[in-house]
């Protein structure tokens, strides 16, 4: 199984970017899926996920500005992010996992990308 992330890069404030990420090898329709990130110092946080009930939940901090959606067709996973924040700068990752939809917990979902980089500045 591989994610592979995309779309990540350098933004002014109030700028948007759109996260890709491509599932090989596993198909993401039935999948919990989930977007985290980490900034420089912090723990990894659960940023998007797609619950139980197929509903997205978002981190406080980015409700509004962010939107998770699902390809399922191309088996892709993507996050819109508008309006970003120097504090949205960190690495976004994202995850899948059979069986543990709706969790904020990175590390329980097995499948996880490598990262994609996004860097707001004002």
């Amino acid at each position: 199984v591989q994610l592979v992330e995309s779309g990540g890069g350098s933004v002014q404030v109030g700028g948007s970017l759109r996260l890709s990420c491509t599932a090989s090898r596993y198909l993401l329709k039935n999948a919990c899926v989930g977007w985290f990130r980490q900034a420089l110092g912090n723990e990894t946080e659960g940023v998007a996920i797609i619950g139980r009930d197929k509903s997205p939940t978002y981190a406080d901090s980015v409700k509004g500005r962010f939107t998770i959606s699902k390809d399922n067709a191309n088996n892709m996973l993507f996050l819109q992010m508008n309006n970003l924040k120097p504090e949205d700068t960190a690495i976004y990752y994202c995850a899948t996992a059979p069986y543990t939809c709706g969790s904020t917990t990175f590390l329980d979902y097995i499948y996880r990308g490598q990262g994609a980089r996004v860097t707001v500045s004002s």
